[in-house]
């Protein structure tokens, strides 16, 4: 199978990208004092968006020519994930129809701020509020009915991977039409959102896995919540989803247990869960990892 590994990227060094030149499409926002050193060649992009208008421009711009798997990766990784490119490849390739394979160490998350994001309630994420951000008249919820689900349900919640760092096949993008993301590109990241941090580029951070597989990452009502902590790709799974407590000082994220980059699990075995009960909203547990924020820079 093809396998296409896309890029967006502003300053950071790609070396590690070096092994895997020939299979990325690096899409730069950095402008002529970033460009990408050789050998990697690049296609320009504005500086708008962050990495949600970068990945959405790609799928909208080669929609007929996507590769039948594409991981789709920031600049840098490493603050998310803990794996070699070799490993994420492996498990890309592993990848199902409908599935949607994110990466250790961090945990998947809970979000059900529908209102907006309350970024006062969070210390931890001042760095993004203090930034110069261009506002979304419309909250998630109204853009999470008209654009991702085309439905007026309300949901309790959705799971999402910290950073937008995940692979898919061409047949589980192909479940939208290219007039789908057209339109969720416009009303997120153009026109009066073409900003290089609009609020639009959280939002999107936190709806790719729903937009590909409500089924797994959306969760209905209280009572549609797994039975099992995990699911079958070792993913916390619906309703078992990590929650950042208010008032955190540090972005408090939890790291995948049983993994680690020297001992990493086969792409089909599950990872080992939890031990003891589940991750609660207001109370993480014991031993998890105090994480780094991502870079300031957009990307």
């Amino acid at each position: 199978m093809e396998f296409e590994i896309v890029v967006s990227h502003y300053n950071e060094d790609l070396s590690w990208l070096k092994q895997h030149n020939n299979e990325c499409c690096i899409y730069s926002k950095g402008g002529s004092k970033n460009t990408p050193e050789l050998p990697f060649t690049f296609t320009p992009l504005p500086n708008i968006g962050r990495e949600g208008h970068t990945f959405l421009h790609h799928i909208v711009s080669q929609y007929d020519k996507l590769a039948d798997v594409t991981l789709f990766v920031q600049g840098r990784i490493d603050d998310h994930v803990d794996l070699t490119l070799d490993e994420m490849k492996e498990r890309a390739m592993s990848v199902s129809p409908g599935q949607v394979r994110t990466y250790p160490f961090r945990e998947l998350e809970h979000f059900d701020h529908w209102g907006g994001i309350p970024w006062d309630e969070y210390p931890c994420w001042k760095r993004w509020s203090s930034m110069d951000t261009q506002k979304m008249g419309a909250t998630p919820l109204q853009l999470f009915q008209d654009y991702i689900m085309e439905s007026d349900r309300v949901p309790v919640a959705i799971g999402f991977a910290p950073g937008a760092i995940f692979a898919v096949r061409k047949e589980t993008i192909h479940q939208h039409s290219k007039v789908y993301y057209q339109r969720l590109l416009e009303r997120m990241f153009l026109g009066d959102m073409a900003h290089v941090n609009p609020e639009t580029g959280h939002y999107m951070e936190r709806f790719w896995l729903a937009m590909f597989n409500p089924d797994e990452y959306v969760q209905w009502t209280h009572a549609d919540r797994a039975e099992s902590e995990r699911n079958k790709d070792g993913q916390l799974a619906k309703g078992h989803w990590y929650r950042t407590p208010t008032g955190s000082a540090t972005d408090l994220g939890a790291m995948r247990r049983g993994e680690t980059a020297e001992s990493p699990s086969s792409p089909l075995t599950p990872l080992t869960p939890f031990t003891g009960s589940s991750v609660a909203p207001s109370s993480p547990e014991t031993g998890l990892s105090m994480l780094t924020d991502d870079d300031m820079e957009e990307k």
